[in-house]
């Protein structure tokens, strides 16, 4: 299995529109941060993305991306849905609806964004979606099992995801014991750790780097990563053994 870092930016991605600071400006690659995304690839399962971004358009692309068999959602704040009528593209070369696994609360956010695309007269041309509910229950794409893990964001419920020994959160301030029982053996971890300050709904760098130790996972990668954490050389000579920032176009291969 192959895990690709379609983007690893906050919801402004980095750099911000019209920032000056030392991380917007910075000329190393690994500074500039798509909106946070993830595709799986090399499974019996083929080509799996976790949350289509304002960027997925060109994730896609950057990535190229051939063919698309299904898209999990972790949430349905917009820069995690945002980019969803683009999949009228593989909808066009496929012929076939996409299946896009979520939450009935997700769905219903998603019907209300994209109403267009199941209205009863639809416009040619108009994203094919074929939602299927998921929630606490692991379930199956196309052979790979797949464990949902229950997160909050704040107040709001968001979905981590474990692909065998690889585990996926985004989003998320608070674990229960029960959840974090699910991550325990997985290989690598990404989660999310937005700056060093705190944050009403998101890990702190150091909350981050203490979950990863309580979790014992071998290969942790922060992800969902803001312009205020700082720059991607300084930080990563910061971190301990075993840990690191991704970065934008990092393959995993597990």
């Amino acid at each position: 299995m192959k895990v690709t870092f379609l983007g690893t930016g906050t919801s402004q991605g980095v750099p911000v529109i019209a920032c000056g600071c030392q991380v917007c400006v910075s000329s190393n690659s690994k500074d500039k941060r798509l909106r946070s995304s993830i595709l799986i690839s090399d499974t019996p399962a083929g080509n799996i993305v976790v949350d289509t971004t304002p960027d997925f358009r060109y994730q896609m692309l950057r990535a190229g991306v051939k063919h698309l068999e299904a898209v999990l959602v972790t949430h349905s704040h917009k820069d995690h849905i945002a980019g969803m009528d683009d999949i009228r593209a593989f909808n066009y070369f496929q012929q076939r609806a996409i299946d896009i696994y979520a939450t009935e609360f997700t769905q219903q956010v998603i019907r209300n964004e994209f109403s267009y695309a199941f209205a009863e007269q639809k416009y040619p041309g108009i994203p094919e979606l074929n939602l299927r509910t998921i929630g606490s229950a692991p379930f199956n794409v196309n052979g790979l099992d797949i464990v949902p893990i229950n997160v909050m964001h704040h107040l709001m419920p968001v979905l981590g995801f474990r692909f065998n020994d690889f585990t996926y959160i985004t989003d998320a301030n608070f674990i229960a014991e029960e959840e974090k029982r699910k991550i325990v053996g997985s290989k690598v971890l990404v989660l999310n750790t937005l700056r060093k300050e705190k944050h009403i709904s998101h890990f702190t760098l150091d909350e981050g780097i203490a979950l990863a130790r309580e979790l014992d996972i071998p290969q942790v990668y922060f992800t969902h990563i803001s312009h205020q954490l700082g720059l991607h050389e300084e930080v990563s000579a910061e971190l301990p053994h075993g840990m690191a920032l991704a970065y934008d176009g990092l393959e995993v291969i597990l």
